[in-house]
């Protein structure tokens, strides 16, 4: 698997473009781009980069990739990030590793956005995955019981909540903004748009990780090779 993701991460570098502006995600796959990136950048490579969490951020300078504040650029040019699941027209489940607001963000005010995945990452209907909610902490139980509903009403096969917690047992995972996770485990979300409409008219959700036509090439890592990917959008 790790040959899978360092193909995937290799071959986006062909995007990277000397004077870019760059969208720097998260995750394991989106820090081996990072590590390659690091190189280029320190043979000769002009680039700058927008981290999407603090780890990210942690990352790009471990491997001396240049960062900027998102509020002093004007343009990102493109962005480079990984997914925990993409399905045949680009769609995608995010928010595994808790920055899926900053990705949103980030993505959204991309030019391009190009997602770099092991083929376990693709799937035919999106869902296995639990899809994961960034909440406020007020009102948290009311906020999981209104996603549920919403769940339920755009067809999930299920939606059962679950408060993500720390890994070190401390309580509630915190957010880099400072805000719950609910994991809702979907199975199958037959219609991706309906979901994200639903959840995005409740009080208390911050954001979805569920992204929607935002990005238009997907790189499949294998263990030998690369597929490129690109969906045509209107």
């Amino acid at each position: 698997m790790s040959e899978a993701k360092e193909n995937a991460a290799l071959a986006a570098l062909d995007f990277v473009e000397d004077g870019m502006t760059l969208g720097l995600g998260s995750g394991s796959t989106a820090e081996i781009f990072i590590e390659h990136l690091g190189e280029k950048v320190a043979g000769g490579l002009k680039i700058q980069g927008v981290p999407t969490s603090q780890a990210t951020a942690e990352c790009a300078k471990e491997n001396g990739v240049p960062l900027v504040d998102i509020d002093k650029v004007s343009k990102i040019h493109l962005t480079i990030d990984g997914a925990d699941e993409v399905d045949p027209v680009f769609s995608l489940i995010k928010g595994g590793g808790a920055c899926l607001l900053r990705e949103k963000i980030v993505a959204h005010a991309s030019e391009r956005m190009i997602v770099i995945v092991d083929n376990s990452k693709v799937v035919e209907t999106l869902g296995a995955f639990p899809l994961p909610v960034e909440v406020d902490p007020f009102g948290v139980a009311l906020t999981a019981e209104a996603i549920f509903e919403a769940l339920q009403k755009s067809g999930c096969k299920n939606g059962q909540t679950v408060l993500r917690q720390a890994k070190d047992g401390s309580g509630p995972l915190i957010t880099d903004g400072g805000h719950y996770i609910v994991d809702c485990k979907c199975e199958i979300i037959p219609d991706p748009g309906a979901t994200a409409h639903l959840l995005e008219q409740i009080p208390g959700v911050i954001e979805h990780g569920l992204f929607i036509d935002l990005s238009s090439i997907v790189i499949v890592g294998e263990d030998d090779h690369a597929r490129v990917m690109e969906l045509k959008r209107e």
